[in-house]
């Protein structure tokens, strides 16, 4: 992937980062329901603060990481909950220090440096496919009902306590043990999961928010990465209105011939 080397600023004099790097961090923030801006339906929403995320270090494979990423800061946080060693990798690239930094990889770092900004406004516009990535709300130690959806037991005719039970686990004669991927009862939740090709409905640049279409992973608050989709799709594509006229019967109306067109 080429990346564009075009250096743009934003009102802050920061210099932006190419406009071809299509991924941002950012926080969840709640869902709402908003009228579609295209076709004015009613259309359920995750609000997510996206960014500003400011470049805290490019890493190529010519060096000695050994792979092309850069390294992404976003929020705020005293400093007094970093270590020096932390610290100072905040002071080297200029930047406040961050509260979350994730880091993305690239297949070309071509044209990024240190200290730019990562705006929502500039990589992302309504009807835009993304993927959204976060970590799920932790559900603790869950049983098997509630974690793989099992029905249950019969709850009548002498059956005692054993309404959510997971019933047998294995056979004693085949195998005489439980073999290994068994459903049953542990931890529930807090793994990373992806919301794949959902619709940017609106891009707010003031309050620096992106509203997408239905849910997405993880709490009100979590850190969730908002990335170009992955999809062959990129751009919501509106559906034509059919040009053929037909009657109740189903019969197609001819349009009416013009008199020019006799001549």
């Amino acid at each position: 992937m080429s990346e564009q080397t075009t250096e743009t600023k934003t009102e802050s004099g920061a210099k932006t980062a190419p406009v071809t790097f299509r991924s941002i961090l950012g926080e969840k923030v709640g869902m709402t329901q908003i009228f579609h801006p295209k076709d004015k339906s009613l259309c359920d929403v995750t609000i997510v603060k996206a960014g500003p995320c400011q470049v805290l270090r490019v890493k190529t494979a010519d060096s000695k990481d050994g792979y092309n990423a850069i390294q992404l800061g976003f929020g705020s946080k005293k400093d007094k909950s970093f270590s020096a060693a932390e610290l100072g990798q905040f002071k080297a690239a200029g930047a406040k220090p961050a509260k979350h930094v994730r880091e993305i990889r690239l297949a070309d770092p071509k044209g990024f440096e240190v200290g730019q900004v990562v705006a929502a406004e500039n990589i992302f516009k309504t009807g835009d496919y993304v993927d959204v990535q976060g970590v799920t709300k932790g559900r603790g130690f869950a049983g098997a009902m509630k974690r793989h959806g099992f029905a249950g037991l019969p709850a009548s005719h002498g059956a005692s306590d054993k309404q959510r039970s997971p019933g047998s686990l294995a056979s004693r004669r085949s195998l005489g043990r439980v073999v290994p991927g068994q459903r049953m009862a542990g931890h529930h939740g807090a793994t990373t999961t992806s919301t794949i090709k959902i619709e940017v409905v609106k891009v707010d640049a003031e309050q620096a928010l992106v509203y997408v279409m239905g849910a997405v992973p993880g709490p009100r608050g979590g850190l969730v990465t908002i990335s170009e989709t992955y999809m062959s799709k990129k751009v919501r594509s509106e559906a034509k209105a059919p040009t053929i006229r037909k009657d109740k019967m189903g019969n197609i109306i001819k349009a009416p011939v013009s008199p020019k067109a006799k001549k």
